[in-house]
């Protein structure tokens, strides 16, 4: 492939039930390709031979890959063999797991499209927290910011959202405000606890190539100033002057780190300044904010 050329790739997530666990597949899977221009086709509910062909043909016109997680018997195998003939990408997340649970144990099994665990009050949580950071996405939902568990700041394309997503996918209520070069932030960023704020941080000469990449996978000729060197040296310049002037809030570097290696530093820092000033509070002492990271001019 052409490295010059867009990077698009059109997911099918087919499911007999609802699809929640195929969506958090791919959702957990896309997100460390920060290079390509993902369209997520969602089929809940496939349970008829003409709802397979129906996906399986707009999936071949597409060159898309389709993910399912079919459990009845006969629609699987269906889907299975149309994607052989036409040779389309797909992969089965259940169905090699239940003949393999199936064979150990001894026993068949029940083959219930939408049968789960049940839904306990962990799930519900996840998905207020899922629904609450998709609201809260670049800048939305200003007027609840204080509602968030962790609110991240950082120039565009410094992997806010889906770093945001994967939080939330683990039960936190996330928020992500863009830092765009003079233009202040919300007023609203100063007036909630600071504990919760995280700046994210980049190199450079990572962003704008990961910048680069955007503006061709839109189709656009040129970069323009979002991808020039000089114009994102001087957005994270800006941006280094907005986090020094907040709490100063504390820094995570996503240069080279994947999702969950940045998410585990955003918790950790979290936890810590939310510690840190409860200990405070309790103690009667005002004491200086703790950071961790730092931006290197």
């Amino acid at each position: 492939m052409d490295r010059n050329q867009p990077r698009r790739c059109t997911i099918y997530v087919v499911s007999d039930g609802g699809g929640a666990t195929a969506e958090a597949v791919v959702d957990a899977v896309t997100v460390q390709f920060p290079g390509v221009d993902f369209a997520i086709e969602r089929h809940p509910g496939v349970r008829t031979r003409e709802q397979v062909l129906a996906v399986v043909q707009e999936a071949a016109r597409n060159n898309g890959i389709i993910v399912h997680t079919i459990v009845i018997t006969e629609i699987r195998r269906l889907l299975l063999r149309e994607c052989r003939q036409r040779v389309i990408d797909h992969v089965d997340l259940t169905g090699p797991l239940l003949g393999q649970i199936s064979q150990h144990v001894g026993m068949r099994p029940l083959l219930r499209p939408g049968v789960s665990r049940g839904l306990s009050d962990e799930y519900f949580r996840r998905i207020d927290a899922i629904q609450f950071t998709v609201q809260h996405d670049d800048g939305q939902g200003i007027d609840s910011l204080h509602e968030a568990d962790i609110v991240l700041v950082g120039v565009s394309r410094s992997s806010k959202t889906p770093l945001s997503i994967y939080l939330s996918m683990r039960g936190w209520k996330v928020a992500n405000i863009p830092i765009v070069l003079g233009v202040e932030p919300p007023a609203k960023l100063d007036q909630i606890d600071q504990t919760r704020i995280v700046a994210l941080t980049i190199d450079k000469d990572e962003l704008v190539r990961i910048r680069q990449h955007r503006v061709r996978s839109l189709g656009a000729d040129g970069d323009g100033e979002y991808a020039d060197p000089e114009k994102v040296a001087e957005e994270l310049a800006y941006c280094r002057r907005i986090v020094r002037r907040g709490y100063p809030w504390p820094t995570v570097d996503i240069t080279g780190k994947s999702i969950e290696e940045a998410a585990k530093e955003v918790i950790s820092l979290v936890e810590s300044q939310r510690l840190r000033a409860a200990l405070s509070e309790r103690l009667g002492v005002d004491d200086d904010p703790w950071i961790d990271g730092g931006w290197e001019e």
